[in-house]
């Protein structure tokens, strides 16, 4: 049965109701992760490449304080370009729900939504994780904490390389998490195929992946699964060029007291501006595998 809070498509409802594969979307990449008018276009992009390979997409979003799995043409135009639309972790659920406004997902609240509706896996660009100097800050993505509660599988390129991977991952170890990179021996950052950091677990084939999500589930073991899916060579930035980039994103966030909700969006659009738009063009294509990926274990996972 589909939770009484949550507004589904028919389209989805049908998919859920007859086993077939499902993939939800967040759509804070949409909202604060994109400029206009490349934002939408790639929102209608992802949902077309899942659908290519026989799967339903549920792009997931708060609208007029009702949470939404699925969208419509007109709602991803309204996520896009709507000058109002917060951006809305676990915490904001309740609150933007309350007050009937509009909301964007993070991973964090596209878990929770997705699993309510009875979803599985999740297609996103990167993942929130532990930022720099967090020590001081306790800067800490509500992304991890979910993923250590609710039973969502999560493709993405691997943690925002804006982020501290290191720390990042010896979190997501203590919540339980299993971190699987695709094809590679090495964890993914974002924008680059190596992060310099051992890939917990490697898996090769999308049977691999449901596989694992089967036995963990199985198991009784609750909590998310971490995809790691590194973005495709031609597409990549190298680790050493992008990183002199992040340095300098990060010094001019910190001389305009920039923290908290508003640091990785004001991060990613630096990094937009500072690489001439290359940021921005790798990013697309990354959240382009991802479909890809969590689409062909979607069909995996509904298999058995």
């Amino acid at each position: 049965m589909t939770h009484p809070m949550l507004s589904v498509t028919a389209e989805v409802a049908d998919a859920l109701r007859d086993g077939a594969p499902v993939v939800a979307l967040e759509s804070t990449i949409i909202s604060h992760g994109m400029p206009y008018p490349q934002n939408v276009a790639m929102a209608r992009e992802v949902e077309g490449i899942i659908r290519e390979h026989g799967v339903v997409p549920a792009t997931v979003a708060v609208l007029d304080g009702r949470p939404r799995i699925g969208l419509g043409a007109d709602d991803l135009e309204l996520l896009a370009s709507h000058g109002d639309v917060a951006k809305v972790s676990v915490r904001d659920l309740p609150f933007v729900v309350a007050r009937g406004t509009h909301g964007a997902t993070t991973v964090a609240a596209t878990m929770r939504l997705a699993a309510l509706a009875g979803i599985r896996v999740f297609v996103t660009g990167g993942l929130g994780g532990v930022h720099r100097g967090a020590q001081q800050s306790f800067d800490v993505s509500a992304d991890l904490t979910e993923l250590g509660t609710t039973d969502v599988a999560v493709v993405s390129a691997g943690v925002k390389s804006i982020l501290d991977i290191g720390l990042t991952l010896e979190t997501l170890e203590t919540l339980g998490v299993p971190v699987l990179a695709y094809g590679s021996d090495e964890f993914p950052s974002f924008f680059s195929r190596s992060s310099g950091h051992t890939a917990p677990m490697r898996v090769d084939t999308p049977a691999e992946v449901a596989a694992v999500m089967r036995a963990k589930w199985d198991l009784g073991i609750a909590g998310g699964l971490v995809i790691a899916n590194p973005i495709p060579a031609e597409d990549e930035i190298p680790a050493e060029e992008i990183g002199g980039i992040i340095e300098q994103a990060l010094a001019d966030m910190d001389a305009l007291g920039i923290h908290g909700k508003d640091a990785t969006p004001y991060l990613l659009g630096r990094i937009v501006e500072i690489t001439g738009g290359t940021s921005l063009t790798a990013n697309i294509a990354l959240v382009r595998n991802n479909a890809r990926l969590g689409a062909a274990i979607a069909r995996e996972y509904a298999a058995h």
